[in-house]
Protein backbone atom coordinates (compact mmCIF):
# COMPACT_ATOMS: atom_id res chain seq x y z
CA UNK A 1 0.00 0.00 0.00
CA UNK A 2 3.04 2.22 0.97
CA UNK A 3 4.83 1.41 -2.17
CA UNK A 4 1.26 2.20 -4.30
CA UNK A 5 0.94 5.87 -2.57
CA UNK A 6 4.91 6.38 -3.34
CA UNK A 7 4.22 5.61 -7.14
CA UNK A 8 0.97 7.80 -7.19
CA UNK A 9 3.03 10.83 -5.24
CA UNK A 10 6.12 10.36 -7.27
CA UNK A 11 4.10 10.37 -10.24
CA UNK A 12 2.02 13.43 -9.81
CA UNK A 13 5.29 15.02 -8.54
CA UNK A 14 6.63 14.39 -12.25
CA UNK A 15 3.53 15.72 -13.74
CA UNK A 16 3.84 18.51 -12.23
CA UNK A 17 7.26 19.89 -12.92
CA UNK A 18 6.57 19.11 -16.55
CA UNK A 19 3.27 21.04 -16.11
CA UNK A 20 5.77 24.18 -15.16
CA UNK A 21 8.26 23.42 -17.14
CA UNK A 22 6.31 23.49 -20.33
CA UNK A 23 4.58 26.85 -18.96
CA UNK A 24 8.25 28.65 -19.57
CA UNK A 25 9.87 31.49 -17.48
CA UNK A 26 8.11 34.16 -16.60
CA UNK A 27 9.61 37.52 -18.44
CA UNK A 28 6.41 39.71 -18.03
CA UNK A 29 7.62 43.09 -16.78
CA UNK A 30 10.60 45.77 -17.30
CA UNK A 31 14.28 44.28 -17.62
CA UNK A 32 17.03 46.97 -17.97
CA UNK A 33 20.45 46.04 -19.86
CA UNK A 34 24.00 47.70 -20.61
CA UNK A 35 24.10 46.68 -23.93
CA UNK A 36 26.75 47.09 -26.59
CA UNK A 37 27.13 50.26 -28.56
CA UNK A 38 29.55 52.28 -30.82
CA UNK A 39 33.29 52.01 -30.20
CA UNK A 40 33.18 49.67 -27.36
CA UNK A 41 30.70 51.82 -25.24
CA UNK A 42 27.46 50.61 -23.51
CA UNK A 43 23.65 52.42 -23.33
CA UNK A 44 20.88 52.02 -21.16
CA UNK A 45 18.13 49.46 -22.66
CA UNK A 46 14.95 48.48 -21.19
CA UNK A 47 12.73 45.33 -22.21
CA UNK A 48 9.12 45.37 -21.77
CA UNK A 49 7.65 41.83 -22.21
CA UNK A 50 4.23 40.14 -21.58
CA UNK A 51 4.49 36.20 -21.66
CA UNK A 52 1.33 34.92 -22.89
CA UNK A 53 2.25 31.01 -23.08
CA UNK A 54 4.59 30.27 -25.77
CA UNK A 55 3.91 33.76 -26.92
CA UNK A 56 6.06 36.23 -26.27
CA UNK A 57 5.06 40.31 -27.40
CA UNK A 58 6.33 43.44 -25.86
CA UNK A 59 8.48 46.21 -26.81
CA UNK A 60 12.39 47.79 -26.48
CA UNK A 61 13.84 50.99 -26.03
CA UNK A 62 15.38 53.02 -29.13
CA UNK A 63 18.53 54.93 -29.59
CA UNK A 64 16.17 57.97 -29.86
CA UNK A 65 14.07 57.09 -26.35
CA UNK A 66 11.10 55.61 -28.56
CA UNK A 67 9.73 51.83 -28.30
CA UNK A 68 10.26 49.53 -30.87
CA UNK A 69 7.58 46.74 -30.78
CA UNK A 70 9.39 43.35 -31.08
CA UNK A 71 7.49 40.64 -33.38
CA UNK A 72 8.87 36.73 -33.92
CA UNK A 73 8.52 36.52 -29.99
CA UNK A 74 8.68 32.92 -28.56
CA UNK A 75 9.23 31.25 -25.16
CA UNK A 76 10.36 27.79 -24.94
CA UNK A 77 11.09 26.51 -20.98
CA UNK A 78 13.51 29.63 -20.06
CA UNK A 79 14.65 30.35 -23.48
CA UNK A 80 13.27 33.46 -24.77
CA UNK A 81 13.66 35.14 -28.74
CA UNK A 82 12.01 37.76 -30.39
CA UNK A 83 13.10 40.03 -33.63
CA UNK A 84 13.20 44.02 -33.43
CA UNK A 85 13.04 45.75 -36.75
CA UNK A 86 14.56 49.43 -36.77
CA UNK A 87 15.04 51.93 -39.65
CA UNK A 88 18.50 53.69 -40.26
CA UNK A 89 17.70 56.86 -42.88
CA UNK A 90 15.25 54.37 -44.97
CA UNK A 91 17.21 51.01 -44.61
CA UNK A 92 15.33 48.42 -42.07
CA UNK A 93 17.79 46.19 -40.07
CA UNK A 94 16.65 43.52 -38.05
CA UNK A 95 17.90 42.63 -34.88
CA UNK A 96 17.67 39.05 -33.55
CA UNK A 97 17.74 38.17 -29.86
CA UNK A 98 17.70 34.74 -27.65
CA UNK A 99 18.10 34.65 -24.60
CA UNK A 100 18.13 32.70 -21.35
CA UNK A 101 15.81 33.16 -18.36
CA UNK A 102 17.43 32.58 -14.59
CA UNK A 103 15.62 33.90 -12.04
CA UNK A 104 16.05 37.95 -12.15
CA UNK A 105 18.57 38.04 -15.35
CA UNK A 106 18.59 37.09 -18.56
CA UNK A 107 21.31 36.49 -20.73
CA UNK A 108 21.00 37.71 -23.58
CA UNK A 109 23.07 37.37 -27.69
CA UNK A 110 21.85 39.77 -30.06
CA UNK A 111 22.94 39.64 -33.75
CA UNK A 112 22.60 41.41 -36.90
CA UNK A 113 20.66 40.01 -39.40
CA UNK A 114 23.18 38.67 -42.03
CA UNK A 115 26.06 39.59 -40.07
CA UNK A 116 28.17 36.82 -38.15
CA UNK A 117 29.14 39.15 -35.23
CA UNK A 118 27.05 38.42 -32.01
CA UNK A 119 27.13 40.53 -29.20
CA UNK A 120 26.45 39.84 -25.40
CA UNK A 121 24.86 41.18 -22.09
CA UNK A 122 22.64 40.00 -19.64
CA UNK A 123 19.30 41.87 -18.34
CA UNK A 124 17.69 42.17 -14.77
CA UNK A 125 14.28 42.94 -13.96
CA UNK A 126 13.18 46.12 -12.69
CA UNK A 127 12.62 45.96 -8.70
CA UNK A 128 9.10 48.00 -9.96
CA UNK A 129 8.27 44.97 -12.20
CA UNK A 130 8.14 41.98 -9.56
Amino acid sequence: MKSRLSLVMAGLALALITVVQAAGADVTGKWTAQVPGRNGGTREQTFTFKADGEKLTGSVSGMQGNEIAISDGKIAGDDISFVVTMNFQGNEVKMNYKGTVSGDEIKFTRQREGNDQKQEFTAKKSKSST
